[in-house]
């Protein structure tokens, strides 16, 4: 072969990319919350707190790459068997930097059986300028489960003065109870950040913002103690045994003041998950 030849025949070098995979099943045993299965490979991992609450299993969701950069490829699976309860949280926040190509990926699947309680409450998601995200996320609820979701989102970190102005965030929710889908969730914001994103319609300038939905028997009896929770720059709807609400904040610190009220009644009998206090 050439010199000439092998010009013309080399492809570019292909950067290293970050992959992980974590399932968890957590089933109930005569009154105790104990774990039936654990897998975990790559850069996912998943560690349980020494100090933990009787009534749950609380696990708690690793990137030991530290952040996701475009074609990244994360996955993570939730099993509660019948009348178990799990927590499920992250170490700190996910953090996306900047991608030329493609995006990072998540996965999140969740299934909760009867009777059973899941909340899945990970630390906010934070965008860098250009940065590149698509998440699925689906879950299979029993007729009987609860799931509560908490996403919240980042534009970039006021207190370093980062500003978000281009990018792509796309999440795409299916929850289905029974085999029916009761809710459906799909964002997506590709290219700028800047307005139309600045009208009252869409974040209305805001630097951080955060979905919640709640599936479960008490879903509509908490509507009015979450909106007192959220204050002003916040909605809420519930109906059917279904609660969604959205929040607005100037920045991620203002969000997450909004947040922990929101947790607090929205979790119950138990206290917000300590990642999120300290």
């Amino acid at each position: 072969m050439t010199p000439a030849s092998v010009l013309t025949t080399t492809q570019p070098p292909r950067h290293q990319r970050a992959s992980g995979a974590v399932r968890l099943r957590v089933r109930e045993d005569a009154g105790a919350q104990r774990l039936q299965g654990l897998y975990q490979s790559g850069s996912a991992q998943i560690r349980f707190p020494a100090k933990r609450p009787a009534d749950a299993v609380e696990a708690v969701l690793i990137n030991t790459a530290g952040g996701l950069c475009g074609g990244d490829r994360f996955s993570w699976g939730v099993e509660v068997g019948p009348d178990a309860r799990c927590q499920v949280i992250t170490q700190a926040c996910e953090k996306i930097y900047r991608a030329e190509g493609e995006a990072a990926e998540v996965e999140v699947t969740l299934d909760v059986g009867p009777g059973a309680r899941l909340d899945w409450t990970p630390q906010e998601t934070i965008l860098f300028d250009r940065a590149r995200l698509s998440r699925r996320l689906e879950a299979d609820l029993a007729a009987d489960a609860r799931l509560l979701i908490v996403e919240a989102v980042i534009l970039g970190r006021a207190a370093m003065g980062e500003t978000v102005t281009r990018g792509l965030l796309r999440d795409r929710w299916r929850v289905r109870r029974e085999g029916r889908l009761v809710f459906a969730e799909e964002l997506r914001i590709d290219g700028a950040f800047e307005p139309p994103l600045g009208s009252p319609s869409a974040l209305d300038g805001a630097g951080a913002f955060a979905t919640i939905v709640l599936l479960g028997d008490d879903a509509e009896d908490l509507a009015a103690p979450l909106r007192r929770a959220i204050g002003e720059r916040g909605g809420v709807s519930a109906f059917d045994s279904r609660l969604i609400c959205r929040v607005l904040a100037a920045d991620g610190a203002a969000l997450r003041r909004a947040l922990l009220p929101a947790m607090t009644v929205l979790c119950g009998d138990r206290p917000p998950p300590r990642v999120w206090v300290n």
